[in-house]
């Protein structure tokens, strides 16, 4: 099973990487048409920007399963293990509130968004902002997951190392600061 998991991350970090190049691609392209033409496609415009918001949406899942979003690791890492544990089970249980509300969110909002479409693709906005029910969800399916390793006593010394940030590198490190 965690095989399949990691190859889904894996097509994951392989469209980020198709979405961003498409996305500089179309933009590179446009400077070039604007500057040198004198024309441009008005197609790559929205597409580049819809590629963007895809990209933010599904990178955010990617980097939560890599604990590389922002944490409070010099307050967590003066805890103990129980005190690092409580703070996990207490950070997985607000993630999974707040995710909850942004797939609510965009579940509420879907009936708007599809009935819009976009100016110049005709593209309907709810596949454009859907991209937050994979969002919500995936980030709820992982707190979930880690959540339940918490509270049976299977999260392992790595896991909480990579929560309070101890297992990075010098340099891994020197490139937050």
């Amino acid at each position: 099973m965690q095989k399949i998991i990691d190859l889904f991350y894996r097509f994951l970090e392989i469209l980020l990487i198709l979405l961003l190049a498409g996305m500089a691609l179309m933009v590179f392209g446009n400077v070039v048409l604007r500057y040198g033409f004198n024309s441009g496609l008005n197609v790559s415009d929205e597409l580049s920007r819809y590629f963007f918001v895809w990209l933010t949406f599904i990178g955010a899942v990617v980097a939560f399963r890599e604990h590389s979003h922002l944490g409070v690791e010099s307050l967590v890492a003066m805890l103990g293990r129980k005190g690092r544990i409580a703070c996990m089970i207490l950070s997985n249980l607000v993630i999974i509130g707040c995710s909850a509300i942004f797939f609510w969110g965009t579940w509420v909002q879907l009936p708007i968004n599809t009935s819009m479409a976009a100016p110049v693709t005709g593209l309907s906005m709810g596949w454009v902002y859907g991209v937050g029910f994979f969002t919500g969800a995936g980030c709820v399916l992982i707190s979930l997951e880690r959540l339940f390793r918490l509270v049976t006593g299977r999260v392992t010394e790595d896991e909480i190392a990579a929560f309070t940030g101890e297992n990075l590198t010098i340099e891994q490190m020197a490139e937050r600061t």
